[in-house]
């Protein structure tokens, strides 16, 4: 079991503890040394359930090799909605679910892709946790997230010197990507695919699309890269791509 929290004993505490682990955006080896001791050693294992019955969900199969037999697969469901009333009752009932591992002093580890702390479920899923159950230990542990995979991907730095970052993580209008360029040297929208080609005009007005790089899967096996996007303004992109644009060189030097 994982090295329990200072005034945590495994003599006195009274609930397991939560554990959201970092597993990186595809690659099984950019889970830290910390997080893969800490998913060995939970009895329970849970993850975001995959919306396709065939085949497992981005996390579960990034884990795929690590995981230990005698462990407990724990699904949780979490609609693609932005109904506040439907996402509130899944946050709710995945913190019931995870509650009831907790409540017989079993550790769970939360399989999160990228990194716990960015744009990640977990964060509703401890904060539903902590309105049940305000007494249980909660430990995040960082790692990879996909902006920093995609600049690793591209042999490029994602920022340098004195540049100003900006990540968007939907594009909801126009204008919230007209003031990001204005005010950032270097912008990231996430989840770019379905706005690709309006993005791409907007480029092509600033001049930049020879400065701008798409990554698909980052770091997965399925990861491809698109340098500068000057000759395609149209691209069949899935949902997990995302969109490095470089507004102004760092005062430094000049990116590749």
């Amino acid at each position: 079991m994982p090295s329990p929290e200072p005034g945590n004993s495994p003599q006195t505490r009274q609930f397991g503890t939560l554990y959201g682990i970092s597993v990186g955006p595809g690659d099984p080896e950019l889970i830290s040394v910390k997080g893969l001791r800490v998913l060995q050693a939970a009895p329970v294992v849970a993850f975001p359930a995959s919306t396709s019955p065939e085949k497992p969900g981005v996390a579960q199969g990034i884990i795929a090799p690590w995981r230990q037999p005698h462990q407990k697969l724990l699904p949780l469901h979490f609609p693609y909605t932005q109904d506040a009333h439907q996402l509130n009752r899944a946050w709710a009932a995945a913190a019931e679910a995870v509650g009831f591992h907790l409540a017989q002093q079993q550790d769970v580890a939360f399989v999160s892709e990228g990194d716990v702390s960015f744009y990640s479920t977990f964060t509703y899923l401890t904060e539903s946790l902590r309105r049940q159950m305000p007494q249980v230990t909660i430990t995040a542990i960082p790692g990879v997230c996909s902006p920093l995979a995609a600049a690793a991907a591209l042999q490029m730095p994602l920022t340098l010197g004195d540049q100003r970052l900006t990540v968007l993580p939907a594009l909801y209008s126009v204008s919230n990507l007209e003031t990001a360029l204005d005010n950032n040297d270097v912008v990231v929208l996430m989840k770019v695919s379905s706005v690709y080609g309006q993005v791409w005009q907007i480029l092509q007005q600033r001049q930049l699309l020879a400065s701008s790089y798409v990554v698909e899967w980052a770091t997965h096996d399925r990861q491809r890269l698109y340098h500068g996007l000057s000759d395609r303004p149209q691209l069949a992109l899935s949902y997990f791509s995302l969109m490095v644009i470089t507004v102004a060189p760092s005062h430094y030097g000049t990116l590749p």
